[in-house]
């Protein structure tokens, strides 16, 4: 998509902060984390969200989590992931993206 901000990070026209990449996602940390851990994971194809994404795109990207819950190291401790939708759910950005957050013990509600 022409002006979305994520494409161009997964294009690589705007630089990132990379902790995971293939051919079908982009895995970065968050500018404004929420979380000693705080990284995003997109699908490289644009979705605008949860709702328009196919199934065998986003059972990939919850494999990825793994993967990179691990390589963070906060596996085994626990992590929180987070996929807001739609502007009353707080999306930002009209690109599908879940935030894997770890690192210290997580509230609820969220904050």
């Amino acid at each position: 998509m022409e002006n979305c901000i994520f494409c161009k990070i997964a294009a690589g026209e705007i630089p990132s902060n990379k902790v995971y990449e293939d051919e079908k996602v982009l895995a970065f940390r968050d500018i404004d984390p929420q979380a000693p851990e705080h990284v995003l994971l997109i699908p490289k194809q644009h979705f605008d969200n949860i709702l328009e994404v196919d199934g065998e795109t986003f059972a990939y990207m919850q494999g990825i989590v793994k993967r990179v819950a691990n390589e963070l190291g906060i596996a085994e401790t626990g992590f929180r992931v987070v996929i807001n939708t739609g502007k009353d759910g707080m999306q930002s950005v009209n690109h599908l993206h879940m935030h894997i957050l770890g690192g210290r013990s997580m509230q609820w509600p969220p904050g």
